[in-house]
């Protein structure tokens, strides 16, 4: 009963968050408060051997039978959508199937599903893709007006309006978004109830949540990933014997014009059957690495190049490169300039939109920086916001000559219209430009402004009544800009960033990570870093470890705890390049504390069972000075060398089953204190 009650509530925040202005405090505080209701943060798993974490034939079976009952079907299929006052679910027969042979592509085969309509010229185009070894499945609607009048009005328009297998009793984990705030990408358990939960994007930014959902029931366990950069919405019930999911993009409806086409969402599901929602986050990662970042992705490490110091110079900074040693050449991969490379009016965000290097600076441009760069073996990493502009530069002059080009706010707010063709053509041209003029090898793409006003105030400038078209033309032609850059650059990279980690989702994940994870990270004007940063550091790799393998940040602060709570898979820091690689496989939380300084926070990186590493923070408050450690994820029939990292010579040898069911107790006085213990199976 108790439990109902807080449902209805729930609910209710819910219904009171959808109608509160996007991007708002408010807004967030009721997402929140609603998620705090039903969810706890006091989340453990039980441990696992390394057999039973592997993807089994059963399923990859449930995954391709879902997948054939639910996509490739005509007949109750996993999408739906309204076109006039019909149901295509309810109107099936008005629609001609045309279902295409399967395709070798990266990791699966993909199909291509074309649903044409008997009379008005709609037609609907299914991409999908089935990934078998990784039991994992991915769809996108697209639907098109091949006539030459105004086709019905679209609406409702769900990727997925379906069930999931999951049984009774399910129980969802998801992650806060971020904030930024130091308990950003915090694990969170709830109950599913049959009220159902709601969850969405806040402002078109992954700010309340992550768009990654662990469903786990009494059947089996689905992972339920929304590639959305976007305003995204997400709906989750539970069933009689199943779970009931919705996915669409928050706000679309409209007529399309001839020859126009929207997109839905793009949905992944990733299928185990287990108990433990710990194995669908470690399929989950697998798929991602082996299926979905693009290829050549791996673990960098990076260092800043100082452009914003005013003695710079060309000369300088190739001199700089050229002295460098060898070992410090040999253990950084890409130089990092960040923002205020370009000619600015007063500082960095008021003179976005001059995509070319400051002359009064860099008279001869970064080429021969970045040359210098790749002659030692280190690639050149530089930051934009292709999609801001502010007033006076040269994105801005351009722009404003042209009807539908720009969304503006105010002088330093101005929102490039990339759902406009021709637009979307010179902002490609524009970083294409840059990309040659500067050598870039690793293209990072900024955009600080939350995204859904400008998107609703263009739909009220040119979309003629119609609700969510702005944004849709808008994302598809970002992950357009996005690979055509890749198509034309072979070998360039993209740094997701977006006021740190606010656009994380599975799209974007297909073209590249986040090297910049959240802005709680960044330091004030006068230098300084959060009180809690280094604890803060610590509890986001822990939680952004569920879901997404390749991340980074930097706490700027000094000294042997600092280093190691900046162990990550993308690193600014030089140093545990031995030991980072384990970040690339299997993760497991052991204990958690938060951000709590009296508290222990330890977690596992696994590779096959073979080795890895478990990182330990005793807090600065912590009173106790031993500590049980019990790993996850082993081959109890193994003995296992372990030893710590400080202490290479001492080692110790323990059973897989002796170290996952009685562990092995640590001794450490030093406090603030950062362990880390490797292994490795003999």
């Amino acid at each position: 009963m108790f439990k109902s009650i807080l449902s209805l509530i729930q609910a209710i925040l819910f219904l009171v968050s959808s109608f509160a202005v996007p991007d708002s405090n408010f807004k967030f505080w009721v997402d929140r408060a609603a998620y705090d209701l039903t969810a706890t943060a006091e989340v453990s798993f039980d441990a696992m051997t390394v057999e039973e974490m592997q993807v089994t034939q059963a399923e990859k079976d449930a995954c391709r039978e879902w997948y054939e009952e639910n996509v490739l079907c005509e007949d109750n299929p996993a999408y739906n959508f309204k076109y006039g006052i019909k149901s295509f679910r309810n109107n099936e027969d008005e629609w001609t199937f045309d279902i295409g042979e399967e395709v070798a592509v990266r990791g699966g085969k993909s199909t291509i599903i074309t649903l044409t309509h008997k009379d008005n010229g709609l037609v609907a185009t299914v991409e999908a893709v089935i990934y078998e070894e990784s039991a994992s499945c991915e769809w996108t609607v697209f639907i098109t007006n091949t006539a030459e009048e105004k086709a019905p009005v679209i609406s409702k328009f769900y990727a997925a309006d379906c069930k999931l297998p999951t049984g009774r009793n399910a129980e969802v984990y998801y992650s806060k978004g971020s904030e930024p705030a130091p308990d950003d990408f915090e694990l969170l358990k709830a109950d599913v109830p049959m009220t159902g939960l709601r969850f969405n994007a806040n402002g078109g930014r992954t700010e309340s949540c992550l768009p990654y959902f662990n469903l786990n029931g009494s059947d089996c366990g689905v992972v339920l990933a929304v590639g959305w950069s976007g305003q995204w919405l997400t709906k989750i019930s539970q069933g009689i014997g199943d779970v009931k999911v919705k996915v669409c993009q928050e706000s679309l409806r409209g007529y399309l014009d001839p020859g126009e086409t929207v997109r839905s969402p793009l949905v992944s599901l990733t299928f185990y059957n287990s108990d433990n929602a710990l194995k669908g986050f470690n399929c989950f990662r697998n798929f991602t690495k082996d299926c979905i970042y693009p290829e050549g992705t791996k673990q960098i490490t990076t260092s800043g190049v100082g452009v914003e110091f005013p003695e710079s110079t060309i000369d300088s900074l190739v001199a700089n490169i050229n002295s460098i040693p060898d070992w410090f050449a040999d253990a950084v991969d890409y130089y990092w300039v960040d923002a205020g490379w370009y000619p600015i009016k007063t500082n960095w965000g008021d003179s976005v939109g001059n995509w070319y290097v400051n002359p009064e600076k860099f008279d001869r441009g970064f080429k021969e920086v970045s040359d210098a760069a790749n002659a030692k073996g280190i690639g050149w990493l530089l930051w934009h916001e292709p999609e801001r502009c502010c007033v006076g530069t040269e994105v801005y002059n351009e722009c404003i000559k042209h009807e539908g080009w720009l969304i503006e706010q105010e002088a330093d707010r101005n929102m490039v219209n990339l759902g406009n063709e021709e637009c979307l053509e010179y902002i490609t041209g524009i970083m294409q430009r840059s990309i040659d003029e500067n050598g870039v090898d690793y293209l990072r793409i900024d955009s600080i402004p939350a995204p859904l006003v400008f998107w609703e105030k263009g739909d009220e400038m040119w979309s003629d009544g119609r609700k969510g078209f702005v944004e849709n033309h808008y994302i598809t032609n970002l992950y357009k800009m996005c690979d055509t850059l890749k198509e034309n650059n072979p070998g360039l990279m993209i740094d997701n960033c977006c006021s740190g980690g606010k656009r994380l989702d599975i799209e974007m994940s297909k073209r590249g990570i986040p090297l910049w994870r959240s802005d709680y990270n960044c330091m004030d004007e006068n230098g300084n870093s959060p009180a809690d940063i280094l604890e803060a550091t610590q509890a986001q790799t822990y939680g952004i470890s569920f879901w997404l393998p390749y991340n980074g940040t930097c706490a700027y602060i000094e000294g042997e705890y600092a280093d190691r709570s900046n162990i990550l898979s993308c690193s600014q820091r030089l140093g545990y390049q031995d030991i980072r690689p384990h970040m690339n496989g299997n993760y497991y939380p052991l204990t958690y504390g938060g951000t709590d300084t009296g508290k222990f926070l330890a977690m596992q990186f696994d590779e096959d069972a073979n080795e890895g590493m478990a990182l330990i923070y005793k807090r600065e408050n912590v009173a106790e000075d031993n500590y049980t450690l019990k790993l996850n994820g082993l081959d109890p029939e193994k003995t296992y060398v372990l030893y710590d990292y400080d202490n290479p010579e001492e080692t110790f040898e323990m059973t897989g089953k002796e170290l996952m069911e009685k562990g092995k107790e640590l001794t450490i006085s030093e406090t603030p204190k950062a362990v880390i213990i490797v292994y490795k199976a003999k």
